[in-house]
């Protein structure tokens, strides 16, 4: 038996409209339901097949943060389907005070960044197989140079 992906994630958050806000207008999730009795939220990607693709479940404004290096989820990693896509989500999360860093990892091109409660995410696009060449077996992290990036994997490039 196999997994084949990850179907969805859940979240603890200290306010599920601002986590709900925040990720409706970073990510363009929709709002799917919120559960009679609990102080949750349900979201999926309006492009993507699953019922949810993320659960929020407020734990209050007091709640502590793991701190740093503790046992536990570091991130998620959100894939976008484009890398002008990449581009546009770089813009949106700088406007929102949301980017935290980029990377290079030879097979992806990846963003970083926390929403309101310092959960960490990461939103990545994956470069065509064909071309991970030397990086298909490696874990690597490299500068990213997105305007780059851009020019030579866009609609307009090459690869």
């Amino acid at each position: 038996m196999a997994i084949t992906r990850l179907n969805h994630a859940v979240l603890f958050v200290r306010d599920a409209d601002a986590a709900a806000d925040f990720y409706g207008r970073a990510f363009g999730f929709e709002e799917l339901t919120r559960p009679a009795g609990m102080r949750a939220a349900f979201m999926r990607s309006p492009t993507g097949g699953n019922h949810h693709d993320l659960g929020l479940f407020e734990v209050g404004a007091q709640a502590p943060r793991p701190p740093r290096g503790s046992v536990g989820l570091y991130h998620l990693a959100w894939q976008i389907d484009t890398i002008e896509a990449l581009a546009e989500m770089s813009e949106r999360l700088r406007e929102m005070g949301a980017l935290g860093g980029m990377s290079d990892h030879g097979v992806s091109k990846s963003l970083y960044g926390s929403d309101p409660d310092g959960n960490e995410f990461e939103v990545m696009w994956e470069v065509p197989r064909e071309a991970w060449g030397e990086f298909a077996d490696q874990a690597t992290i490299m500068p990213l140079d997105l305007e780059a990036e851009v020019a030579r994997w866009g609609a307009q490039g090459s690869g």
